[in-house]
């Protein structure tokens, strides 16, 4: 344990600049840009893409799960799908994804659910259990609000990242002013546009949806994930 500390409030300055030359530099033996993020732009790009297309017809493009089990649908890419292979039970793909966790890989949990307590505390099980369970390192992210810290990481750093991807419907939306679309599609366009690049770099990347019942829906995958590391 490193502990630091400030003589006063006004200390805080050069922590932050501390911590900025702490970035670059392991940014910079990673082999991430800390000073740019052009494929973090790319996923911007797709959302674009995906609101113009709401904005001309109304709707999202349609898109087909490769699996659906008790209104949980799964989502990859033709690659990933490959990969896992068919399977004829949630656990079963999840057990897949989870094997794909190699030596020096880390785990990442990328929600785009509600940020609260319940749900950040279901989805911190989950991570636990997959470090205990394959012994690599794990992060959590609720999005997209984790796109402008570590998704310059996950899509333009080393390919060492395997990725559980996590949506939902909104129960309730909000229209956005000026417009034909909604925040609730907003966020739907920014989880398939990040999950899209992630594809398209090559990423190991899976898309968990839940459907409009999140809770339970949450529960259900969890116990998968447990039943899955076992």
């Amino acid at each position: 344990m490193v502990r630091i500390s400030l003589n006063d409030t006004y200390d805080l300055g050069q922590e932050f600049f501390r911590w900025e030359i702490a970035t670059a530099v392991a940014s910079s033996i990673i082999g991430i840009n800390a000073f740019n993020q052009p494929d973090v732009e790319a996923s911007k790009v797709e959302t674009r893409k995906l609101t113009s297309e709401y904005e001309k017809t109304g709707s999202l493009p349609s898109e087909k799960p490769l699996f659906e089990q008790n209104g949980i649908k799964l989502f990859a890419d033709p690659k990933n799908t490959g990969a896992l292979g068919a399977k004829k039970s949630l656990t079963d793909y999840l057990r897949a994804h989870f094997a794909r966790i190699g030596a020096g890989d880390y785990f990442a949990v990328l929600a785009y659910i509600e940020m609260n307590e319940p749900h950040d505390t279901e989805l911190q099980k989950m991570r636990h259990a997959v470090r205990n369970g394959k012994r690599a390192a794990t992060c959590l992210g609720f999005g997209p609000r984790f796109l402008h810290s570590t998704g310059q990481a996950y899509k333009g750093g080393p390919n060492s990242g395997v990725f559980l991807q996590i949506t939902c419907d909104d129960a309730a939306d909000v229209p956005v002013p000026g417009q034909k679309y909604t925040f609730g599609v907003v966020k739907a366009a920014q989880a398939r546009g990040d999950f899209q690049v992630l594809a398209d770099r090559g990423r190991r990347a899976l898309r968990v949806h839940l459907g409009k019942d999140v809770d339970a829906a949450l529960s259900a995958l969890g116990n998968a994930v447990r039943e899955a590391l076992k």
